[in-house]
């Protein structure tokens, strides 16, 4: 598992972590500090879902993802899962239980829950798990954005701003690189010409007889810049943006 992309991954996320075992929330806290940059604890359901309320009111958005034991006094956790779903279907939920706590299992399964761990909690598995899960908030979050675009794993682009980022770091682009990258991605996957790309790079070059020669340099820079980018060519038809 690659550390550093998980911190990536969680860097924006809050987390919502409920428990009623003081000395377990105390040490699981500290373990998920370790992984995510805000966690916010309550001690069972009631606490919690007025924690994620009041969470909502404040931030107009949700907990990135909820962590929750079942057992617990005042509101269980089926109880507190079947609160949330009711106002935010779509949150992403965590289950602790104890081994003698299967009975819970079945109606959480019926409410849409897949994640579930078991106390004693193995780190190694918790954490490949949550590298997993977080991966995939992470991009569904990115996704979300219709101004920015995911080119792979390591690229983005900002539509609006212009923006080349990778691993969330800005690319210097000159003009016409920024204008080949607008190009590329404007073509919805689809492969672009030489002479789409020519025509829509040097369009303002008028002292300029542009060729392929001049596009083949930009593009020997624009890899060497950015190596991620896996700019594709497809003989006798193109160029495009390989595909993860």
């Amino acid at each position: 598992m690659d550390y550093s992309l998980l911190k990536k991954y969680t860097k924006n996320m809050h987390i919502l972590f409920v428990e009623d075992d003081n000395d377990f929330r105390k040490e699981f806290k500290e373990l998920l500090l370790d992984i995510f940059p805000k966690v916010t604890t309550a001690i069972d359901g009631d606490d919690g879902f007025n924690k994620y309320i009041e969470y909502h009111k404040e931030n107009n958005s949700f907990y990135s993802l909820v962590i929750s034991d079942i057992k617990m006094p005042n509101v269980d956790g089926v109880q507190l899962v079947e609160s949330i779903y009711k106002i935010n279907e779509n949150q992403k939920i965590v289950i602790l239980s104890a081994r003698n706590e299967f009975k819970y299992l079945l109606p959480l399964v019926n409410l849409g829950i897949h994640q579930f761990f078991t106390k004693p909690i193995e780190y190694s598995t918790f954490l490949n798990d949550i590298f997993e899960l977080s991966s995939q908030i992470y991009h569904e979050n990115l996704n979300q954005n219709n101004d920015v675009l995911r080119i792979n794993e390591f690229i983005t682009w900002d539509k609006n701003k212009k923006k080349l980022m990778q691993n969330d770091k800005i690319v210097e682009l000159t003009k016409n690189e920024i204008r080949f990258v607008t190009a590329m991605l404007s073509n919805n996957g689809k492969v672009c010409t030489v002479d789409e790309l020519i025509n829509t790079i040097w369009f303002e070059e008028f002292d300029l007889n542009p060729d392929i020669t001049h596009l083949k340099s930009l593009i020997y820079r624009l890899r060497k810049k950015v190596p991620e980018l896996h700019i594709k060519n497809i003989y006798g038809m193109g160029y495009t943006f390989e595909s993860e």
